[in-house]
């Protein structure tokens, strides 16, 4: 084994006198299986991101003496939760440890009074909500990744949820965690004194500096959510329309309508149409004319839903849509969290069917900039695939963000043929993203609003969108990591040691 030179065999002892010896991994299958997530890389270059070792930890104890000795030694650590991330944020980008949390998956609490739980980090949403059927309860963050996404890794991301106009995403749902800090340090995070509170107004709002942290502030080790009643009733129509533009609308309509149980619509452009129907793992039959598809969600109560219901059908019609029935309509929805673990191909230019695997760029955008940013997104899409054989544009989806229709998660959908990739092609497709990014900014929106900013590309543009809230970003690292051991690479935060006076010498928290 060739590990980094801080990671001798007094070190190794030291980690397995806190976690146990099974816990601390330094074979090769262990290290490259938590080397990669699921977004398209050189095959050539995977190498470049294994890293030296994997633990473990059973405790948010184990976590913090782990961290502190990594600490010690200035070795790089990254936390991973479910690894399902699509921009890098679980990749070791300087070796060191890799923490990988999922041994952390207890429930500690299910409080029926106050509707909280209180769980590990390394528990998915799948198995909490199998945990909460019987009570009657539900923790409705609902990403597409959600039977294996882990709550640590929701934390880390500020993800996104696919219900999130009915119950808010994960930075709404999770009330408070446990985090340990790069020097060991252990503290909770959250309004209040205790656990379950959802507002405060004492001290800063130190909760949503720490969701999104992509491991370059800590780990998050046990954290306690909301919890709702579970619905008694569910509707998903799925409409099909002639052209994008009545489509458009109606999705600007339902989420503006004010039905209480509006959770979320989708709209699927015609690029995604065509790509539903040549996959044959995604195929959906529909009539040749249907060139854009919305898909509306209702959650709740049977009689507020089928009221709500009858709204969600007169919008759609009044602006043309054919409603698709109710097989297709909620066989689809039931069907949104299989299309992100599904085997995938695409097609070259000549129309070949070769194995590709799938990145998405999920901007956040304004409903008014959503027409021009989906054409000129598209054009970046077409121009990459005028030089390069291995790139497939499989359309967009636009998912409501919130109950106001004031923003959405917009995401376009590239298949990458990965074995494919060589340098001068990996290059054009990171430019390709960083451009993807500038269309974002230059419209008023975000680069992400669900995995995070981490990958080559993009990254280059978080101190524009940011502006000067950047600069207190490198001070909060700086001050937070003096060693810049978690996860070092990320966000462009090696700068904030590029300075002289870098003199406290490792003293921080």
């Amino acid at each position: 084994m060739t590990v980094a030179p801080q990671l001798a065999e007094p070190v190794l002892d030291e980690l397995r006198g806190v976690l146990g010896g099974e816990h601390v991994l330094t074979g090769k299958a262990a290290r490259f299986n938590r080397a990669r997530v699921p977004a398209p890389f050189p095959v050539h270059r995977w190498a470049e991101r294994v890293p030296d070792l994997v633990v473990l930890p059973g405790s948010t104890e184990e976590v913090s003496e782990v961290v502190r000795i990594a600490n010690a030694h200035r070795i790089p650590i990254v936390p991973r939760d479910g690894g399902t991330g699509l921009t890098d944020g679980a990749v070791p980008l300087r070796r060191g440890i890799v923490v990988d949390v999922k041994r952390m998956n207890g429930i500690v609490e299910i409080d029926e009074v106050n509707r909280t739980c209180t769980v590990g980090a390394g528990i998915s949403m799948l198995k909490l909500n199998e945990v909460l059927a019987p009570y009657g309860l539900i923790y409705p963050d609902d990403p597409a990744s959600y039977p294996c996404s882990l709550v640590g890794g929701r934390i880390g991301t500020s993800g996104w949820s696919l219900i999130g106009s009915r119950y808010g995403h994960s930075r709404d749902l999770v009330l408070s965690f446990d985090f340990v800090l790069p020097s060991g340090k252990v503290i909770h995070i959250g309004d209040g004194a205790g656990r379950k509170l959802s507002k405060s107004s004492s001290g800063y709002q130190l909760k949503h500096l720490f969701m999104g942290h992509q491991g370059t502030l800590g780990i998050a080790t046990q954290a306690t959510l909301k919890l709702f009643p579970k619905p008694e009733a569910e509707l998903s129509p799925f409409f099909a329309f002639s052209d994008y533009d009545s489509a458009y609308r109606t999705v600007g309509e339902l989420a503006r309508a004010g039905v209480a149980t509006f959770a979320g619509a989708v709209l699927f452009d015609e690029w995604k149409v065509d790509y539903l129907r040549r996959d044959d793992e995604a195929y959906i039959p529909q009539p040749a004319d249907v060139r854009a598809l919305v898909c509306a969600v209702a959650y709740g109560y049977e009689d507020e839903v089928t009221a709500g219901g009858r709204r969600f059908m007169r919008i759609a019609k009044e602006n043309g849509a054919r409603y698709l029935g109710d097989e297709v309509s909620e066989g689809d929805w039931a069907a949104r969290h299989d299309r992100y673990a599904t085997p995938l191909h695409g097609r070259t230019r000549a129309g070949q069917v070769v194995p590709m695997s799938w990145h998405c760029e999920d901007a956040a955008v304004n409903y008014s900039e959503l027409p021009q940013v989906r054409l000129e997104w598209h054009e970046i899409v077409r121009r990459l695939r005028e030089r390069f054989d291995m790139f497939d544009d499989w359309g967009m989806f636009t998912y409501t963000s919130a109950n106001t229709g004031v923003d959405y998660l917009t995401e376009i959908d590239v298949g990458i043929w990965e074995q494919q990739l060589d340098d001068e092609a990996w290059a054009a497709w990171v430019q390709a993203k960083r451009d993807i990014a500038e269309v974002s900014l230059r419209y008023g929106g975000s680069i992400s609003a669900c995995h995070g900013s981490c990958r080559e590309g993009e990254v280059d543009l978080v101190p524009q969108e940011l502006g000067g809230g950047y600069d207190v970003m490198l001070a909060v690292k700086r001050a937070i990591d003096p060693n810049n051991i978690m996860n070092p690479g990320k966000y462009g935060l090696d700068r904030a040691y590029d300075t002289d006076d870098d003199t406290d010498g490792g003293t921080g928290p």
